[in-house]
């Protein structure tokens, strides 16, 4: 499992930050062909040459050149590489850079006519637009800043991100875009019980479930008890441990496997933590 941006390699994209913030990456090399993605920030992938197939739980698109794909802070995506010619340039949204880009063009948000998004929407992090004239333009316009030496990159590129979101605007006709930039600005909060159910199996943080939440860690803590009367620390182990027994009810998958699978490194604090919980271990409720 891949975490971007943090884990991109200079071997394999060349990259541009604003400020310590990866803004837009090049990716230059031949990539892996298949991988599993966490996405920590939201971001846009634009195809230059080639196609790539993205797989969520409830969507599978292709993305060819000539399109690119929106996909949502907090998701996990398996994608795969249709052919070895792939290039792409890859946007990440800082939410702060987000939340000021609102901020500034407040007359393009009217709440009253932006779509809400519901729990259903919550679980398609995609979105596919196609590639205007002016957008191609803009890529473009994108790669000499990766050779240019000025002390006023930071301000360039901070005018980049305006552009890119205002040529997305100008495209976004089901309007789904605008509202997640609108929710975002207004500070909303992910319903943690969606949350919690989506990610209880991915080997995140406390942190970085909070963060997801929209929420610092101990906002999240204190929501959290206050909605289940359990800490989340608790609600995820005897979460993991139910999936667990319904894996070695259900499932040929071995001991080893299922500890693997919900997140434990060390199969004998899997056992432990599973006869403690049931009162007998995994290979007994097997047998």
């Amino acid at each position: 499992m891949i975490r971007v941006p943090s884990l991109i390699h200079a071997g394999e994209f060349q990259s541009l930050k604003i400020q310590d913030m990866t803004f837009v990456a090049y990716r230059n090399q031949d990539p892996p062909l298949r991988n599993e993605v966490f996405f920590e920030e939201h971001a846009m992938i634009f195809v230059l040459e080639g196609e790539k197939k993205f797989v969520s739980s409830t969507q599978e698109i292709h993305v060819r050149k000539g399109s690119f794909v929106f996909i949502r802070r907090g998701y996990y995506l398996m994608q795969e590489t249709i052919d070895k010619s792939y290039r792409s340039l890859v946007f990440f949204f800082n939410e702060r850079l987000l939340k000021e880009f609102v901020a500034q063009h407040l007359e393009l948000f009217e709440e009253k006519d932006l779509n809400l998004i519901s729990s259903s929407e919550e679980g398609n992090p995609l979105l596919v637009f196609e590639i205007t004239e002016s957008l191609s333009k803009f890529t473009e316009s994108i790669f000499p800043y990766f050779h240019l030496k000025t002390n006023l990159l930071n301000h360039f590129l901070r005018l980049k991100l305006q552009e890119l979101l205002l040529h997305t605007l100008e495209i976004d006709f089901t309007r789904r875009f605008k509202s997640i930039l609108f929710s975002l600005y207004k500070g909303e909060k992910a319903d943690l019980e969606f949350l919690m159910d989506s990610y209880y199996l991915k080997p995140l943080s406390m942190n970085e479930l909070s963060r997801l939440s929209g929420r610092s860690l101990s906002a999240f803590k204190r929501d959290f008890q206050k909605q289940f009367g359990i800490s989340p620390a608790l609600w995820l182990k005897n979460k993991r441990l139910e999936h667990a027994r319904l894996l070695l009810e259900n499932s040929s998958k071995n001991v080893s496997e299922i500890s693997m699978e919900i997140g434990y490194e060390s199969v004998s604090h899997f056992i432990k933590a599973f006869k403690e919980k049931y009162g007998v271990t995994p290979s007994g409720l097997k047998n």
